[in-house]
């Protein structure tokens, strides 16, 4: 079996080691979606991972989900995403960027914009704002051209990602955001191209995989999916059909990898490990599960043919991961109160494990 502490080829990238540190929102860039100066601290003390996926990212004013979202859509943005790669590389580490575009998860009082999505259909439930929870509201319905101009939204952001220093990119498509939006069938209710059939709600996600990847290479570019997942107000009656159908497009891109989190059954998703011909990322969690990975849950996904292993939660009270795993030592239990909280408490102060 594969261990977690061989190295791995990931595209044009040695990675040390096969642990990924996940891509969580941590909320603490600026108003203008400018990351903070911390952020530069925060990933370079994780730097030993394999490979750091960054928090999400909103490729567009407009794709901004929640309050204090990093953007990467104008050049105060990327300016800033600079010192932040610079001190991740020299710490010896990779970064990618995950490209989350909320599509109908946002709000006209967070982004002052209108909600786009698949449909005219909103999210159930509600969003977190400064000042309280607001409800979803029901996203203006694209039309083609107006989907196409999302797709370069995306190409506009991975561009600016590289410019910036980062590795590569992920394109978020799960967690009910945008992509996902196009593939769940409570979401989209199309009857053109992109509605319907399993091959038309998977076209926005192939076509944006396949923009980004002409436009930057397709060794830079991973994806990520949440099959059947619930999250967001998600309903996919068919994922396995449906995510066959996605891989089957997917596959002749070459991308540099797929990252799915466990929201599907083993057998879905042991046929999603038999169906995709690249690297294959797993985190074994889902979002709000009080289950946080460990290496019992990385090495079962080993087992079962993973490449690599993504951590979450435990990422963020503990820098060292990677030390403390291969040596095990006891993981240190992340603050859930200063998750979103803003500021250095909870985000740069976990100390690493003592020397032995």
């Amino acid at each position: 079996m594969n261990s977690l502490f061989d190295t791995y080829k990931l595209g044009s990238i040695e990675l040390p080691n096969r642990v990924v540190m996940a891509p969580m929102t941590r909320v603490r860039a600026s108003a203008t979606g400018v990351p903070s100066v911390s952020a530069a601290r925060y990933y370079a003390q994780r730097a030993t991972a394999g490979l750091i996926v960054s928090e999400g990212i909103s490729p567009s004013k407009q794709g901004q989900s929640e309050p204090n979202i990093p953007g990467l859509y104008n050049d105060e943005q990327e300016s800033a995403w600079r010192p932040i790669t610079q001190a991740v590389h020299e710490a010896g580490g990779r970064i990618f960027a995950q490209l989350m575009h909320g599509g109908r998860i946002g709000h006209p009082e967070i982004n002052g914009m209108q909600p786009v999505g698949a449909s005219a259909i909103a999210a159930q439930g509600t969003i977190f704002n400064s000042g309280g929870r607001l409800a979803f509201v029901t996203p203006v319905e694209m039309s083609v051209a107006q989907i196409q101009e999302q797709v370069e939204v995306f190409v506009d952001a991975a561009e600016r990602a590289i410019a910036a220093g980062f590795d590569g990119v992920e394109i978020h498509g799960a967690n009910g955001y945008l992509i996902q939006q196009f593939l769940s069938d409570n979401s989209n209710q199309r009857t053109d191209q992109y509605g319907g059939s399993h091959g038309n709600r998977a076209r926005f996600a192939v076509e944006v995989a396949t923009a980004v990847s002409d436009a930057i290479g397709a060794d830079r570019v991973g994806i990520r999916f949440s099959p059947g997942g619930k999250f967001h107000d998600m309903n996919e009656s068919d994922p396995a059909g449906l995510y066959g159908t996605v891989i089957e497009a997917l596959n002749p891109l070459g991308l540099a990898y797929l990252h799915i989190l466990e929201t599907a059954s083993d057998a879905i998703n042991d046929d999603i490990r038999k169906a995709w011909t690249g690297p294959l990322i797993v985190n074994p969690a889902t979002v709000g599960s009080a289950r946080f990975v460990d290496k019992a849950a990385a090495d079962r996904w080993l087992d079962r043919g993973a490449d690599l292993i993504a951590f979450g939660r435990y990422y963020i009270s503990n820098p060292d991961l990677v030390r403390r795993l291969r040596e095990g030592i006891e993981l240190a239990e992340p603050d859930l109160d200063t998750f979103y909280s803003g500021g250095d408490k909870g985000y740069i102060d976990y100390p690493e494990a003592p020397a032995v």
